[in-house]
């Protein structure tokens, strides 16, 4: 059976929506009748399409799933969490300014859980190297230039690396699934097919 790791820790902004939270919104947020979530200027705001789909599949595998960003827009980055209905699957959500080191270890002091059994989902190189320094799995999601507020989310294909020998590739046409570079890789990295 596939070794899942304890926790997973989510990035907000370019990871689970196509902004930063901080500068391309304009908080306070709301919920139209309709569902549809937009700014305090009417703009609609939404989440990447896959997101729902991968925190309900791990929550049904048991993995825990924290938040974790750097965001100075603390209130409406959380306000977003309860309006897409994401809050229910975050068991910790360290959300505030500074070094995603200092997140870590904030999460490793709340679960007792070592870096090494957390992975880390992220789109920013900086913070990719500063965790993994930690002993931390992760995962780098590339950004694209179609994926910005103001295009369709569901052009074009959204990469994500896993540490040096995974690769994900999700599209419109295709469920996302995480695999190995090979069988032997299998064994000793974290298997997560979403």
């Amino acid at each position: 059976m596939a070794r899942l790791p304890k926790l997973a820790v989510f990035d907000l902004d370019y990871t689970l929506w196509p902004f930063w939270v901080d500068t391309h919104v304009d908080p306070p947020f709301h919920k139209g009748s309709d569902g549809t979530v937009r700014d305090r200027r009417g703009q609609n705001v939404r989440l990447y399409p896959e997101v729902p789909e991968v925190l309900e599949r791990l929550r049904g595998l048991g993995v825990p799933i924290a938040a974790a960003s750097r965001t100075g827009e603390i209130d409406g980055a959380n306000q977003l969490l309860e309006l897409f209905d994401l809050v229910r699957y975050f068991c910790h959500r360290e959300i505030y300014p500074g070094s995603k080191v200092t997140h870590f270890e904030r999460l490793r002091h709340k679960t007792g859980l070592p870096f090494s059994q957390m992975i880390f989902f992220d789109d920013e190189k900086r913070n990719i190297v500063d965790v993994g320094q930690l002993g931390t799995e992760w995962c780098d999601l590339h950004s694209r230039p179609e994926w910005n507020e103001s295009a369709n989310p569901n052009s074009g294909v959204r990469d994500i690396r896993k540490g040096p020998h995974w690769a994900l590739r999700s599209g419109p046409a295709d469920k996302p699934q995480l695999r190995p570079s090979s069988e032997r890789e299998s064994a000793r990295r974290f298997q997560v097919h979403l």
